[in-house]
């Protein structure tokens, strides 16, 4: 029962399945790129604020086109849309393969290709998140999220672990090639997907494009669980989630370790966020109080982060800090787009990716001038923010929980029920 709860949206959905055998190989070939990335601009610059201004590059497209993206994703095609925009990411890896390939030591070359690749991300991740339930439907949808964040992390266990000896046996420039090819499968799945097995989400909005915009806000701005949740986002994201900066920093200047201690720490850190998405998948509802729990407890555990010295210390506690941080993204994401209408999916779905990595310019530039400090100050700080969010939302209760996904005793007697929702969603 456990384990059939866990795999619901993969036995019961082709486009699905196909969905995530493409991305089990494009996000291991992400998190190298990603690590090799920071690597390579901690090892030209020897600076922690480098690292941070990289971030900066690639999340300031989404705030200034993330809305956008979110506004297009219910006017365009998006399995269309996803095949240009992955086709389009891999073209900037192999960019960067080429520039690390030919030595080309310029932070302003690799900043611009982190330009490049965040103004697609803020045309792909809204159309992404809101094609979940056309692949789906709504009742499988928080197990759909659960899984990918399943994946995201399964992948940041083996992504970085790899990256950290292909970057000592060949260096970075093999991370960037390998990332180009990975996203093939993910391409072909996407191209694969049978349209008639899509649920029927939403008609395609022929509104003018600034009012769809202003539309998706006034919905959030009104709907007091949205409100909350993204609110609370916003400040974790900005200045608690800032991994990208801190892992690095934290192997190479506080621990003086090598790339492969890098790899160590982010393969532990994705580990505990890999059984956090398990244990979200395995769960047959939503909880507000699993939110908030998760959120304090990422927000503590960042903060033992910041107290240890130790190799197998700070591993543990990234271990925990992993748990918890996908737990609380987990939750976030299924709560908010359950609680919205399908005509607004994917301008919700757009402004819950606004929220979340257009808070990354200023987190990254925090985080990088907290880390030049010290990493355990930049972990502290951001464990603090975490417990003071999860505090806000204690306090502005009561929100509802979104329907969508039904508690497992009640699930035979609502099965029609289910099946009509599936359909008419």
């Amino acid at each position: 029962m456990f384990d059939a709860q866990i795999f619901a949206s993969l036995r019961r959905h082709r486009n699905y399945r196909l969905y995530f055998s493409g991305q089990l190989v494009s996000q291991i070939g992400t998190w190298l790129q990603n690590a090799a990335q920071a690597w390579l601009v901690l090892d030209l610059t020897h600076s922690a604020e480098a690292v941070g201004v990289l971030s900066f590059f690639l999340y300031l497209p989404y705030a200034l086109l993330g809305l956008i993206g979110g506004a297009l994703a219910d006017r365009w095609d998006r399995q269309r849309t996803l095949v240009l925009t992955q086709t389009a990411m891999a073209i900037c890896a192999a960019a960067l393969a080429v520039v690390a390939y030919l030595h080309v030591d310029s932070i302003v070359v690799i900043d611009g290709i982190a330009f490049v690749r965040g103004t697609i991300m803020a045309f792909n991740n809204p159309t992404r998140q809101a094609m979940m339930m056309q692949l789906v439907g709504r009742s499988e949808l928080p197990n759909a999220i659960a899984l990918n964040s399943s994946l995201n992390n399964a992948t940041r266990v083996i992504g970085p672990g790899i990256a950290g000896v292909l970057i000592s046996s060949f260096g970075v420039a093999a991370c960037f090639a390998l990332n180009a090819i990975s996203f093939v499968p993910v391409i072909f799945a996407i191209a694969g997907m049978r349209r008639s097995e899509f649920f029927a989400t939403h008609n395609r909005t022929r509104a003018p494009l600034l009012k769809s915009i202003h539309d998706g806000l006034v919905y959030a701005r009104r709907t007091k669980t949205v409100a909350v949740v993204l609110t609370m986002l916003f400040v974790v994201s900005t200045v608690s989630i800032n991994f990208n900066v801190l892992l690095p920093v934290l192997a190479r200047i506080t621990m003086h370790g090598s790339a492969q201690t890098y790899g160590l720490i982010a393969a532990t850190f994705g580990l505990g966020a890999f059984a956090g998405a398990v244990i979200a998948a395995s769960r047959t509802r939503l909880s507000r109080r699993l939110l908030l729990g998760a959120a304090a407890g990422f927000g503590v555990a960042q903060m033992i982060v910041a107290t240890q010295r130790s190799l197998v210390g700070v591993c543990l506690a990234l271990f925990a800090t992993g748990i918890c941080y996908t737990l609380y993204t987990a939750n976030s994401n299924a709560i908010v787009q359950l609680a919205v209408p399908p005509h607004l999916q994917g301008r919700i779905a757009g402004l819950y990716n606004y929220v979340f990595l257009s808070s990354g310019p200023l987190g990254s530039l925090l985080a990088g001038w907290l880390a030049d400090r010290s990493a355990p100050l930049a972990f502290a700080v951001g464990g603090f923010a975490a417990v003071v969010m999860a505090a806000f939302g204690w306090v502005q209760r009561p929100w509802p929980m979104p329907t969508g996904a039904i508690p497992r005793r009640r699930r035979r007697r609502r099965s029609q029920i289910v099946s009509v929702t599936q359909r008419v969603s």
